[in-house]
């Protein structure tokens, strides 16, 4: 088995845009989008870099006069990236977010911040945008892991642990529970984006095969991964029947990915990765993005929180708050690896871009999650 790469370099650049400028063509656009008067100012606070890797993320405060009564509101921006920044993703569909966004956050009791005003077209900062309310609150950080020590959760009582498990186990619950999601959120069927197959898995498997193609030609370094093509060889050739009803997957179903006070969520972010699927796939990453971090922390010898987010647990939480059981999560596990090995490759890609680091002789060396990887593809027997 390959040697466990380093631990990884926890800063990330995702943007060269001047933050500046932002506030200033958001203040022009401001004053046309909002009623006569209303002589928008614009504060950029920064951005948010502990946590996400992918859209970029700006807090500011906007304060306008309505009805005569000045008043300041927070907001967050979120901006589609740009493709000189090296972005995730191939494709950014910041409509599809913000309408699953808006929909998820009428039809669930889940807590997804509300979206306000967007630019769709890029005329005003160079790509789609949109604003959504800003909430107050703590994440669950990715930098440093919130399991490597000194962060909030890590230092919790074991029962505020369990509760915000629970908790945020329910989240994918409520999402799942959106009765008709296969027609409220029709939208998001990744065969809309021309990804084609028989069945729901088969398109969203279309769809990362089609992901792994765009990272792997990163021009700067031709980052293919003998490893991912072999994860996606075998999850082709091993298509489950389609699961169940479709529910609306968050997609980067991850604790991380949520705002908490007093250990229970109240914002839930970053949507990127929405689609239609089973509801596996949602809770599968949740637990698989725990372990990624557990993997990391065993590598640096570190205590990590091994007893969180095991899968035993989430599953036993989700059908208690479901009344669902879940199938067999294998296949599953694999698709996981394979979008995080995916993930891995074009951060890398981004890194070299700004100068972070040097282009690896080998683009698998970028891969924290290797050694784990290679084990689970020897375990199927892929």
């Amino acid at each position: 088995m390959t040697q466990a790469p380093p631990p990884p370099e926890m800063t990330f650049q995702k943007s060269g845009r001047d933050p500046v400028a932002i506030g200033a063509r958001l203040e022009q656009w401001l004053a046309t989008a909002l009623p006569p008067g209303a002589d928008p100012d614009v504060v950029i606070l920064g951005g948010i870099d502990a946590n996400g890797l992918s859209s970029e993320t700006v807090l500011l405060d906007v304060t306008s006069t309505l009805d005569e009564d000045r008043q300041a509101k927070a907001y967050v921006l979120r901006v589609a990236p740009r493709p000189e920044d090296i972005p995730v993703f191939a494709s950014y569909d910041l409509q599809a977010q913000y309408d699953a966004m808006r929909l998820a956050g009428s039809l669930s009791p889940v807590p997804v911040p509300r979206v306000g005003l967007a630019e769709m077209s890029g005329s005003v900062l160079g790509t789609p945008f949109f604003l959504m309310e800003r909430v107050e609150g703590v994440v669950p950080p990715d930098v440093m892991p919130y399991n490597f020590g000194d962060s909030w959760l890590f230092d919790a009582a074991p029962s505020d642990r369990e509760a915000l498990q629970k908790r945020s186990v329910e989240v994918l619950a409520g999402l799942h529970g959106i009765p008709d999601a296969a027609a409220r959120f029709d939208f998001l069927d990744p065969a809309v984006a021309g990804h084609s197959g028989e069945t729901l898995i088969a398109r969203n498997l279309a769809k990362t095969r089609a992901w792994y193609t765009f990272a792997a030609s990163a021009e700067e370094w031709g980052g293919r991964s003998p490893l991912v093509e072999r994860g996606l060889a075998w999850l082709e050739a091993n298509l489950p029947d389609d699961m169940g009803e479709p529910v609306l997957c968050w997609g980067d179903a991850r604790i991380g990915n949520i705002i908490y006070r007093d250990f229970a969520p109240v914002a839930v972010l970053d949507w990127e990765m929405v689609s239609l699927g089973p509801r596996e796939m949602d809770v599968t990453w949740m637990i698989f993005a725990h372990r990624i971090f557990e993997d990391l922390a065993a590598m640096l010898e570190l205590p990590g929180m091994p007893d969180f987010l095991t899968a035993s647990e989430v599953r036993e939480a989700y059908a208690a708050a479901t009344g669902a059981e879940l199938g067999d999560l294998t296949w599953h596990e694999v698709h996981a690896a394979v979008m995080w090995g995916i993930i891995y490759l074009r951060i890398a890609a981004r890194q070299i871009h700004f100068g972070e680091i040097e282009a690896p002789e080998d683009p698998e060396s970028t891969l924290y999650h290797r050694a784990m990887f290679e084990a689970m593809l020897d375990e199927v027997g892929a």
